[in-house]
């Protein structure tokens, strides 16, 4: 439908919690679109409603063009395993910085569908990483919050540093 603005770092409005959805209805559908064209044209493979400037508690995923999109409404972890991986990630929030983010490598989640269906289902692998990694947003974490101070640091200042040379142009 549309490709929306989205927030950059370190707009606070990327550490605040989302609202849990509560009216399943063409707008939410609307929003999930929105977010699959936004999180394509970025490019991206993870997006939540809070990247555009909405909190609410939504996130679009789409791994590989083959599997296709899938939405997340309300999703939440219900059981992490306790073997770990690291990978690399970013944000479409803050293009072209990358670190890697230690995390479990199975899960559980609770979420429901855009027709307020209520799954639970476990992912891990790739999938599990990038679950983690939105619902983390959701809940006001931005990804870099997960690395280490001095990664962290040096993280921000690069994307400073990418983002001024950009505005020069």
């Amino acid at each position: 439908m549309a490709i929306r603005p989205i927030v950059r770092f370190p707009n606070p409005l990327l550490t605040r919690k989302a609202e849990t959805v509560t009216r399943f209805d063409p707008a939410l559908e609307a929003l999930a679109t929105d977010l699959l064209d936004t999180m394509r044209a970025a490019p991206g493979v993870g997006i939540t409603a809070p990247h555009i400037g909405i909190l609410e508690r939504v996130t679009v995923i789409e791994l590989d063009r083959e599997s296709g999109a899938r939405t997340f409404v309300n999703p939440e972890v219900i059981w992490r395993s306790d073997q770990t991986t690291k990978h690399t990630e970013g944000s479409v929030s803050m293009p072209g910085i990358l670190e890697g983010v230690e995390r479990p490598n199975a899960i559980r989640i609770r979420y429901q569908t855009l027709a307020g269906e209520t799954i639970e289902e476990e992912a891990d692998g790739f999938m599990a990483i990038c679950l983690q990694h939105e619902i983390d947003q959701l809940d006001g974490i931005f990804w870099t919050q997960r690395l280490s101070r001095l990664k962290r640091d040096r993280a921000i200042k690069k994307f400073e540093k990418l983002t001024r040379e950009q505005a020069r142009g």
